[in-house]
């Protein structure tokens, strides 16, 4: 599994305060959701760099800062969320790479190893899912350009991950599925450890 045959896809907004984790605010407000998201982003960047894989952030804007200066950059390009994913893939499939895999910066329980593991799996598998425990999915991977996955979805509800699944069978596509794991969208889901240290 060589790293440049692997491309991870990062989602991230830019962290501007009122601007992140809008529904975590209403809990504990714009400042705190703000610090929670920063350490989501570091959190999501420690991941990439033990990553077997060449790491692409794609941003819904460009940061005056050096944070992710370490890998490629690029912006979101469409309308819906599913536009805009599907933007990402075309981007880094024309680039030559073999397994494309993409999450967002919303997974404090997602390690390195669970995303090598979404590599490993689709030697064998057309697509890898890692479900979010709210009904969407932290983590999508494929090895070739599946458009299907990336329309007629409701984005941001309980049914995405279902969907896709019955999308993937559906198109006879074969497919594996990771750990189920915790988005943070309220704040029973930040780590205890994040919400002491506020």
């Amino acid at each position: 599994m060589h790293p440049k045959n692997n491309a991870l896809i990062i989602f991230a907004r830019k962290p501007e305060l009122g601007k992140v984790k809008t529904r975590l605010a209403a809990s504990i407000g714009d400042k705190n959701a703000l610090k929670i998201y920063q350490q989501l982003l570091n959190h999501t960047k420690a991941i990439a760099g033990d990553a077997a894989a060449e790491t692409h952030v794609f941003l819904t804007a460009f940061t005056d800062d050096t944070f992710w200066e370490d890998f490629e950059n690029h912006l979101q390009e469409g309308d819906s969320l599913g536009d805009k994913m599907l933007h990402a893939f075309t981007t880094l499939f024309k680039l030559g790479y073999q397994h494309c895999v993409i999450i967002g910066s919303d997974c404090p329980s997602l390690t390195h190893e669970i995303v090598n593991d979404a590599f490993a799996a689709l030697n064998h598998n057309d697509i890898v899912i890692g479900p979010a425990a709210d009904g969407g999915y932290y983590l999508l991977g494929m090895n070739t350009l599946h458009t299907t996955i990336f329309e007629n979805k409701q984005w941001s509800t309980n049914t995405v991950c279902s969907d896709t699944i019955e999308d993937a069978q559906l198109h006879q596509l074969t497919y594996f599925l990771l750990p189920t794991l915790n988005d943070v969208d309220e704040v029973t889901d930040v780590p205890a450890t994040w919400l002491a240290a506020l």
